[in-house]
């Protein structure tokens, strides 16, 4: 039995995942297979190390810093997100928040995460060999929000956010051999995703990358899809479905230490109101 985590993206809705993968940390919670995507690639990198509370960090303290996110980032990187002050500055091994590396590198766990290539609009699937200490541009490529954010470039390619072709990738999990899996979303019960607004805008600053203003065009619908192919899953026993169990108003751009934290907390509440059942589906 191969049993795997996906976790999703969704900007401060990640503080509610980084809560479960805390509790994971916690309770000793491990996975043959992790993939996550967006936000949730750069928090399963952190479980991975075992660092317990470093993403809550980014949730709560370091977004107090005008590198972070806002017009100062916009106006110096080109990134409404600071992705390079994230998941670089602070990251990296002389920053103010180090990831661990080589712990991450050394768990025994496949991790993938996923991002979307600018030029065919495919999702790619990127695992450690693609990382090294200090360069955690997949994780930034699978982070960069299109009309945002600039394309992070890998091997002279582009890419943006994971999540604009294969936000919950479970079937990604199953093709690699994953019988069991553990599904974190960041939307509640019954969420319906619009269609994207702004078009005038988000087709302007993606003209270059027509595939991913289709993408765009039609996430909500791709989207639904992904969330139906989750929900069967979960009735024939195949995966089991952590989902926010109340709404906490926050949107893409949202960016509240107070927002972080009831996120978090939910998260953990979440899970303890059903670990046991948690428990018994791992076996």
């Amino acid at each position: 039995m191969k049993i795997g985590l996906v976790v999703e993206g969704g900007g401060m809705k990640c503080a509610y995942n980084a809560g479960i993968l805390d509790e994971f940390l916690s309770c000793g919670i491990s996975f043959d297979y992790c993939i996550g995507v967006s936000g949730g690639s750069g928090n399963l990198a952190s479980y991975l190390a075992g660092q317990q509370g470093r993403n809550l960090r980014f949730f709560t303290q370091h977004l107090h810093s005008p590198r972070y996110f806002g017009l100062r980032s916009l106006l110096r990187t080109g990134d409404l997100f600071g992705l390079h002050y994230i998941y670089a500055t602070l990251s990296n091994s002389t920053g103010m928040d180090p990831l661990d590396f080589h712990s991450m590198r050394d768990n025994p766990a496949e991790y993938r995460l996923v991002a979307t290539n600018a030029l065919t609009g495919l999702p790619e699937y990127f695992g450690k060999n693609a990382m090294k200490q200090d360069d955690y541009r997949p994780v930034m490529a699978s982070c960069a929000i299109p009309a945002v954010c600039r394309p992070v470039m890998l091997n002279g390619v582009p890419y943006f956010d994971g999540g604009l072709s294969d936000a919950i990738p479970i079937r990604r999990a199953m093709e690699e051999g994953c019988t069991k899996l553990v599904v974190i979303l960041s939307k509640p019960r019954g969420f319906r995703r619009k269609p994207q607004g702004m078009r005038l805008l988000y087709a302007a600053r993606c003209r270059r990358y027509p595939k991913i203003v289709s993408l765009i065009d039609n996430r909500h619908i791709a989207y639904q899809r992904n969330l139906e192919e989750v929900y069967a899953a979960e009735r024939a026993g195949n995966a089991f479905v952590f989902a926010p169990s109340r709404t906490v108003r926050a949107g893409t751009y949202t960016v509240k230490e107070e927002t972080g934290w009831e996120f978090y907390r939910l998260g953990q509440a979440d899970f303890a109101a059903r670990r046991e059942e948690l428990l018994r589906f791992l076996g």
